[in-house]
């Protein structure tokens, strides 16, 4: 019996490994879709020899996105800007990349597409993220009916761009800003959990055509989530609360550099709470428990504690 393949865009990214990881271990045939494929070939162990294979796609680019999912019986796509650069746009890539990649899938035949999205996406929002983010739902629902949709809150895990971020300034300054006074609620759910929930999209009938909010077990506020990562790492830090509109000034500034630590639209981001709406299916619907910050944050950020991770035991 052949193997069933699944095309995975992004597959080297933050997500995509754990995706990629988990459908190899159910036997899947994998592509992961990146645009530089040899910066992807740490990918390749994870799974028996040849059965995961990066190849490179680009989503602004129509030829080889078709390439990508030829055949694939699944096409995911983790596909997604937290700020702009260059040609990377927000309506390039959140837009019409993933309108393309569901539109390619359906011509392809696949049977299953999954895209990530994220809760907040609203085509109201005053955040160009948001915004995008809801226009992208919108263009694969519009190419691939029975898509399903995935939102997370904040993703955690040990390659993280949140907690990892913070705790390396930690390690640096003496205080942590608390944009808009670090009110803003966030329900930060496991990667792990948005792998498995991304193969319960892939393996469930009646996962088709739905959207699902993933968040994890506990909501906390940004100053509550600063608070446990110092507790973590064992430091004491200021957390200064920065009022929004100083934070929009300096987005606005720093948004200006290659690689900006932070934006004018993630400013507006931050001023609405980021966690599962009412009634919104989520990760029990799919049949996942999700798994609490306090199982995990240990496993990675005890490298910043002072003297690294060893030293709690002295």
């Amino acid at each position: 019996m052949a193997r069933r393949l699944a095309t995975v865009f992004g597959g080297s990214g933050f997500i995509g490994r754990y995706v990629v990881q988990r459908l190899a271990k159910q036997g899947w045939m994998v592509r992961a879709a990146v645009r530089r494929p040899d910066e992807a070939l740490f990918l390749k162990p994870l799974g028996d020899v040849g059965q995961i294979t990066p190849v490179a796609a680009n989503l602004r680019h129509q030829g080889s996105v078709e390439a990508a999912v030829a055949g694939a019986d699944a096409v995911v796509n983790l596909v997604g800007l937290l700020y702009q650069a260059g040609p990377q746009r927000f309506d390039a890539v959140h837009v019409e990349g993933a309108g393309r990649t569901a539109a390619a899938a359906a011509k392809a035949g696949a049977s299953r597409f999954v895209q990530i999205s994220a809760i907040g996406a609203d085509p109201a929002s005053p955040a160009a993220y948001a915004r995008t983010k809801a226009a992208g739902e919108a263009a694969v629902r519009a190419a691939f009916a029975r898509a399903t949709v995935l939102r997370p809150s904040i993703v955690f895990g040990p390659e993280d761009q949140f907690f990892n971020r913070f705790a390396q300034m930690a390690r640096m300054s003496p205080a942590l800003p608390l944009i808009g006074g670090g009110h803003t609620k966030f329900q930060p759910v496991y990667v792990g959990d948005v792998a498995d929930a991304v193969m319960a999209a892939i393996e469930r009938p009646e996962a088709l055509g739905q959207t699902y909010e993933l968040g994890g077990p506990e909501i906390r506020t940004f100053r509550q989530l600063m608070e446990l990562m110092l507790s973590e790492i064992e430091r004491k830090r200021l957390l200064i609360p920065v009022p929004f509109a100083l934070a929009s000034l300096q987005g606005a500034l720093l948004g200006l550099l290659p690689m900006p630590p932070l934006t004018l639209d993630q400013v507006r981001l931050l001023k609405r709470d980021n966690v599962v709406g009412a009634g919104m299916p989520g990760l029990k619907e799919l049949g996942i428990d999700a798994t609490a910050l306090e199982l995990i944050l240990p496993t990675y950020l005890a490298r910043y504690r002072p003297g690294g991770r060893h030293m709690r035991l002295a």
